[in-house]
């Protein structure tokens, strides 16, 4: 074999690097794309069907969680494995959380309005197990944390959205210098 018959050898098929490339893209369509993100495989059939199907029905689980939480937040997108652990959480803290986002869903949907403070106070009134769930939204986002104090989870500490503010200028601990409230004792030498 000669040097140009390498040459024109490689011309004819695509580098490796472009291969492993399509294929990393294309795997993470298929695991990311919304076939994948459903939770279920698709079926042949429902490749045409699926953009009307969508539109047709409301979205469940996870789906409906960022929907309301974009909504309420005012926010663009969130990081689906912490949106993961956030909903779950939160469905476990709550038997009817599941149910609640879809009401809130379909509340905001007829009513319109955000931010979630506009929404809490119309709430209030006339769904006040709804304008609860707004709150516990919020401060699981916000804070990281789902429940109340001697059961509170933190679940999301550090990419709790309160630091957004903040991000460029300050730095997160992501553990206590001390014991938990030592900032509440007096010093031993003003004592």
């Amino acid at each position: 074999m000669t040097q140009f018959h390498h040459a024109t050898a490689r011309a004819d098929r695509p580098p490796r690097r472009r291969f492993v490339l399509g294929a990393c893209a294309s795997a993470a369509v298929l695991a990311f794309g919304p076939a994948g993100s459903a939770g279920a495989p698709a079926s042949a059939g429902s490749a045409g069907s699926a953009g009307s199907a969508a539109a047709a029905t409301p979205p469940s689980g996870l789906d409906a969680f960022l929907a309301l939480s974009q909504k309420l937040t005012g926010r663009p997108g969130f990081d689906r494995p912490l949106a993961q652990r956030v909903y779950g959480a939160l469905s476990k803290a709550d038997g009817e959380f599941a149910a609640n986002v879809a009401a809130l869903d379909k509340w905001i949907a007829t009513h319109g309005g955000t931010p979630s403070d506009v929404i809490t106070a119309a709430l209030r009134v006339e769904h006040p197990k709804l304008a609860a769930t707004v709150g516990t939204v919020m401060r699981a986002w916000y804070l990281g944390i789902v429940g109340e104090a001697p059961r509170a989870t933190v679940i999301a500490y550090e990419r709790a959205l309160m630091f957004d503010p903040v991000n460029d200028v300050l730095t997160i601990p992501s553990y206590c210098r001390d014991v938990p409230f030592y900032w509440t004792q007096k010093p031993e030498s003003a004592a």
